[in-house]
């Protein structure tokens, strides 16, 4: 569903990513790994179309992203950034439906529908009670489940008939999410990795998290990429690609990876310098 071919981005001729060619599978949850400097963000804005490749073109569905209008793009396509700093004092509820944006005409206002988007989408992130609090008393957890709330709103198509129902969301919808967990404790991390594998799941979205934490990734997503100085060093399954050898690759650190059956899925635990676990 989402392709990128061939694609290279530099910055006043300054390279910083080269060659990059993937295909995220609709209804898929990817995660984008690598160090700092290393690209994922440049990725990321280029996937959200905020970017125009250098070479090479990214697709949605098979159009180039530079044929879709800001405003369709827009409404299957949502990015949630690692930090939000709004700047006036908005309520929890008025944040939600800055999603309805892309729905909206010039000059036009929200209507009940969108309210009822937003309410849904409020409900659907666990956030509907503080729908009336201000946006800035909110714990880093409740704002990063608000952002996503306001994401949600920009996919659900409300005008000309009822809503679908929970569900039944076209699958062709992309959540992009820069350091979704970035400063937040171990309680949120888990809530926001809860909160993304359900609306996976019951919405049929396709989820694309970069990520430093690989601990999280391995919890959350299927599939990973694996990029280093611009460059893919890897991509597939997680199961496969997520090994002691890429971890050394691409951190120079040592670590134990291996399965945790109580948890579930692949745990990572780096090592100390000069040892390394049989």
């Amino acid at each position: 569903m989402l392709r990128v071919l061939d694609v290279g981005f530099a910055y006043r001729d300054v390279p910083v990513l080269v060659d990059i060619s993937l295909d995220i599978r609709r209804g898929s949850v990817v995660g984008v790994l690598g160090p700092n400097g290393s690209g994922k963000t440049t990725l990321l804005r280029l996937l959200a179309g905020v970017l125009a490749p250098t070479t090479g073109c990214v697709q949605l569905g098979g159009v180039d992203l530079r044929a879709i209008g800001r405003r369709q793009l827009a409404r299957r396509m949502a990015v949630v950034p690692q930090e939000t700093h709004l700047a006036f004092d908005y309520r929890v509820m008025e944040v939600a439906l800055a999603g309805r944006h892309a729905h909206l005409g010039p000059f036009q206002i929200e209507g009940p529908e969108d309210v009822a988007a937003a309410r849904r989408a409020l409900e659907a992130t666990g956030t509907l009670h503080l729908a009336q609090r201000s946006f800035d008393t909110l714990s880093g957890g409740e704002r990063q489940r608000v952002v996503i709330a306001s994401a949600l709103t920009q996919f659900e198509e409300v005008g000309g008939g009822a809503p679908r129902p929970e569900g039944r969301e076209s699958p062709d919808r992309v959540l992009l999410l820069d350091e979704p967990t970035a400063s937040l404790d171990l309680h949120y991390q888990m809530e926001v990795a809860s909160l993304l594998s359900r609306l996976n799941r019951e919405r049929h979205l396709t989820i694309l998290v970069c990520t430093h934490d690989l601990n999280f990734a391995a919890a959350l997503c299927e599939e990973l990429i694996l990029l280093r100085e611009g460059r893919v060093l890897a991509s597939g399954p997680t199961g496969s690609v997520l090994t002691r050898d890429a971890v050394r690759a691409l951190y120079a650190v040592d670590a134990d990876v291996h399965y945790h059956h109580g948890a579930g899925h692949l745990t990572v635990v780096p090592l100390p310098r000069g040892r390394v676990e049989p």
